[in-house]
């Protein structure tokens, strides 16, 4: 069993992370901005708190004592800047905030996204023709995050990327991996539930396999 401060609970993803670990015996902080969203979800193993991902010092007092801190923070495709923004800002402050706990910090999980996988031509996901600028916006600032992760050598991270279409299914248990190829079935398409995303995020939790490094799951 571990111990989770999870950033982003109340999301889409998020609260399928939290419920997934719940569900295997695992104790969960939820770090929101705003505990009411999560009024609904009452779990002897869950404790709900506020926090700012974006502010290191919540950071470190929201991961102090933790085995794994997730962050599963991301905003949507409302406002494609605002959400790239977010992203950037919430990446520097997770990384400046656990290594201000040195030795004690508890290990980094970041919800990633897709844009920058490799598809079957060689490019990559965000080179496709007629994506709207605001999914761009996205992509990108997740692209950035990712490089700034793999910058970080004092920080035990592990980025993980999900198939180009991921949104709330079917929970079957089985996904498959890869670094930096997108996860497409025998019919070319890359889907993920959110769901078994939140498995395959809580194996890792498990059983480590990617320390500071970037994979994806697909199906």
């Amino acid at each position: 069993m571990s111990t989770l401060a999870l950033f982003g609970a109340n999301g889409t993803i998020g609260l399928r992370i939290l419920r997934e670990a719940l569900s295997r015996g695992h104790e969960v902080t939820a770090v929101v901005r705003d505990p009411a969203k999560l009024a609904g979800e009452d779990h002897a193993r869950l404790t709900v708190t506020t926090g700012d991902v974006r502010d290191p010092v919540s950071v470190a007092a929201a991961a102090s004592g933790y085995d794994v801190l997730v962050s599963a923070v991301g905003g949507g495709y409302e406002d494609g800047a605002a959400h790239a923004t977010l992203v950037r800002e919430a990446t520097a402050a997770l990384v400046e905030g656990l290594r201000s706990l040195g030795a004690e910090a508890p290990r980094l999980i970041a919800v990633g996204g897709a844009g920058s996988l490799r598809t079957a031509d060689g490019r990559r996901v965000w080179d496709a023709e007629g994506l709207p600028e605001l999914v761009l916006q996205v992509m990108h600032g997740q692209g950035d995050a990712l490089d700034y992760y793999r910058t970080v050598t004092d920080v035990d991270w592990t980025s993980i990327s999900p198939a180009a279409t991921i949104e709330p299914g079917e929970r079957t248990g089985t996904y498959r991996t890869a670094l930096e190829d997108l996860v497409t079935d025998a019919q070319g398409e890359s889907r993920i539930s959110a769901e078994d995303y939140a498995v395959a995020l809580v194996d890792e939790i498990e059983e480590p396999r990617h320390r500071g490094e970037r994979f994806t799951v697909g199906y």
